[in-house]
């Protein structure tokens, strides 16, 4: 995005706004994850700060917001208790900084494009049901636990689901009056267009309503006024120099110790897997579908942990949460998470007492409207229609995040996609089709570009699934790369496996530098051979060309290197049929009967007639070559018919009409089919009736044709009889694409 879009009035009108939105969810996020952490309060105020100001200004993406995480809380603690000190665990988050930008130079983003969407909308879903189970507590004023908090299991030895009977039975009534009423006004607010379209976004009104409730109970001494530990807590500091006493200063001597690194390395993978899967999950949601670059985050976000780490923030990802926030309230740009980054740094520096105001059940009211939008029922309904294969991984991945954590469960979901991507690897990975070629029937399977150890199961499978006798291809045309483990397996079937089972097996297309498996001539693929020809009988002949007519018709034809037949049939011809057919360029007899080179002699002439030239050459086809079929093809919407149609009703020369010398004969021949009676009736005939009539005649043609050859012929009469060749008409219809023995 260019740099002056991000200022432009209008998009600063919508930025802004979301912005402060963002602020007010991330701040009691911010001191909540801190507090699940075991680590200071500050910390996670830096790290928010860090993540709005330095992340949104590096980062490359237009909608997420970077913070600290709530799936590093459990990850932070543990970290923080082996390193024995905060300031040593600051040296890791430094460390784990450096190495996500090593990632980013790597490109290590390309990772996100293999997370499956299934994965990724069971992560939203997952985040929306945890936000909504997890801020009905605090809705009500049941704030045992940090507003952060995301595990299932809690340090409270309770779960999310006994949280909810302990609050509802345990709740304030100021707090729940305040967080219900602002629930209400969310929304009430989200269904006028009018308030939609304000300015003033909703989440700001429910805050700055539920803080004046407050503030007007305690002011009247209402027994329901809301106590300050129900209230949102940031760290007051007294002048400048307490300012600066946040602030915690990594212990650079504990990078002598090796436990550092490995707290680096794991902060780093889980932070960079989460915010990749963010980043991926954000961009599905985000209206204008733009795509976040992944190596230019990570390095973001690598930079933010080494900023963060120096100044006693916590680690940070990209946030799920914050980004939904964010883009609920209609963020256009980067410039809302700066904005956000803006307001954390100096709400908390200058005003910590107006926003230890804020009910922490108003912001529990604006999280759980976010949660909703995350898992809406629409998405859930959406993933059961696509099937078991997207619902189940979609289903585990929720159920897993909700009832363990949300590293746990992103893991757990990314299994179960990886089995189904292996069972549908088994399943059908490779595209394998049962070929009726001239010679018998021939499996081909067709390799993908990538051919990776994924694929091996299944390879292995279709391979001994040929019966003893039978015939493979492997097409490797367009196979760029093959796992060396494949190449074994095709190896060892082929001088093994398939000489003891009497399997035929040829490659095609393979890389020189696979010197195991060169290329070799498809003989029983790609033409017709003298055997083959002297084998056949003319039925058999017709199926061949009836079963390529119907590859035709479904778009599947033979898969044939007609460079190599070519110069396979150079020395030779030994074509199965001889077609006559039109000349009109609508009806390709090789397309239409999926024929190779080699395959049939092919005469063609206006209106597929016959008169001794054209007879000679099919008597050469069947006589001498050795052709079992002789086809007769018309074809519908005949243009040489028609002409002879219109010329016979008015009365008319081809020379006459057409200038052209040559064309009376064929006319004349055609003109034998016409039925002078029906042909009186013509000019009265509505368009559709004589085109019916034109495709009659030519039907008649077709017949008159066979008639002709058998008459005029004593070798084909001959060959016909004695049922050495047989002759066949038939109608293309070129309209349907479909062809119609007579």
């Amino acid at each position: 995005m260019h740099i002056l879009s991000l200022f432009k009035p209008s998009n600063l009108a919508k930025d802004l706004p979301a912005g402060l939105v963002v602020f007010l969810v991330a701040l009691p996020l911010c001191l909540g994850i801190s507090l699940a952490s075991n680590a200071p309060l500050a910390a996670g105020i830096i790290a928010g700060i860090v993540g709005g100001l330095v992340v949104g200004v590096l980062g490359g993406s237009s909608t997420s917001v970077t913070g600290p995480a709530a799936g590093l809380t459990a990850v932070v603690a543990v970290q923080i208790a082996e390193l024995g000190s905060f300031q040593a665990f600051l040296a890791a988050v430094i460390v784990a900084g450096v190495l996500q930008i090593v990632f980013g130079i790597l490109k290590g983003g390309f990772l996100s494009s293999f997370f499956p969407s299934s994965v990724v909308k069971g992560l939203l879903a997952a985040i929306g049901i945890i936000i909504i189970l997890k801020q009905l507590p605090h809705l009500v004023g049941y704030d045992t636990d940090p507003v952060g908090e995301t595990d299932f299991c809690q340090t409270d030895q309770k779960n999310t689901f006994t949280e909810l009977p302990a609050a509802f039975q345990m709740f304030l009534p100021g707090a729940a009056m305040i967080g219900l009423l602002s629930l209400g006004l969310l929304i009430f607010w989200g269904k006028v267009p009018r308030l939609q379209k304000s300015p003033i976004p909703g989440p700001l009104v429910a805050v700055l309503f539920g803080t004046a409730v407050n503030l007007v109970l305690i002011q009247i001494g209402h027994p329901w006024a809301i106590a300050p530990t129900h209230l949102v807590q940031v760290p007051v500091a007294e002048g400048a120099s307490g300012f600066l006493q946040l602030f915690s200063f990594p212990d650079f001597s504990a990078l002598a110790k090796p436990a550092v690194y490995g707290a680096a390395v794991t902060l780093a993978v889980i932070a960079s897997l989460e915010t990749l899967l963010t980043i991926e999950a954000v961009d599905k949601i985000d209206p204008q579908q733009r795509k976040s670059p992944a190596n230019r985050e990570l390095l973001a976000q690598g930079a933010g942990n080494i900023v963060s780490g120096l100044l006693g923030g916590l680690p940070m990802t990209s946030v799920i949460v914050r980004s939904g926030a964010n883009l609920n309230a209609g963020a256009q740009t980067k410039i809302s998470a700066i904005f956000h980054g803006v307001l954390l740094l100096g709400c908390v520096a200058l005003l910590p007492q107006w926003l230890n105001q804020i009910p922490l059940c108003a912001l529990a009211a604006i999280l759980i409207v976010t949660g909703y939008k995350l898992a809406s029922p629409k998405i859930i309904g959406q993933m059961w229609k696509e099937g078991k294969y997207q619902f189940l991984p979609f289903a585990v991945t929720v159920i897993a995040i909700v009832f363990t954590n949300l590293l746990t469960g992103i893991l757990i979901g990314l299994g179960m996609s990886l089995l189904f991507i292996l069972y549908s690897n088994f399943r059908r990975p490779i595209h394998q089709v049962l070929e009726k070629h001239l010679a018998g029937n021939v499996m081909r399977i067709e390799l993908p570009p990538q051919v990776s150890f994924l694929n091996r199961a299944a390879i292995q499978k279709s391979l001994y699934a040929i019966p003893a006798g039978g015939s493979i291809l492997i097409d490797a045309r367009n196979t760029d790369y093959i796992d060396p483990d494949i190449l074994d397996l095709l190896a060892d079937f082929k001088n093994v496996t398939a000489k003891a089972h009497g399997v035929e097996l040829k490659v095609v297309g393979l890389k020189e530098r696979y010197e195991r498996l060169q290329d070799e001539e498809v003989e029983f693929a790609d033409y017709s051979s003298r055997e083959l020809q002297q084998s056949l009988k003319p039925m058999e002949a017709l199926q061949i060309l009836k079963a390529g007519h119907e590859r035709f018709l479904a778009g599947k034809p033979l898969v044939r290197d007609l460079r190599r037949q070519a110069g396979a049939t150079a020395q030779g011809q030994f074509p199965i049929a001889a077609v006559l057919g039109c000349i009109d360029s609508r009806a390709p007899i090789e397309h239409i009967f999926d024929l190779g080179v080699g395959d049939a002699f092919v005469a063609r002439i206006a209106g597929n007639v016959a008169r001794d030239k054209m007879i000679g050459s099919l008597e050469f086809a069947c006589g001498v070559a050795g052709a079992k079929l002789l086809l007769v093809l018309g074809h519908t919407s005949c243009g040489a018919v028609k002409a002879s149609v219109e010329l016979k009703v008015a009365g008319k020369t081809a020379a006459e009409a057409t200038g052209c010398d040559h064309l009376d004969e064929l006319v004349a021949i055609i003109q034998g089919s016409i039925d002078p009676a029906k042909a009186k009736e013509f000019s009265a005939m509505s368009d559709e009736q004589k085109k019916m009539f034109v495709d009659e005649v030519a039907r008649k043609n077709v017949l008159s044709t066979m008639s002709y050859i058998r008459e005029k012929s004593r070798i084909l009469d001959r060959l016909i009889r004695e049922d050495k060749v047989m002759i066949v008409g038939a109608i293309y219809d070129v309209n349907t694409g479909k062809v119609e023995f007579l």
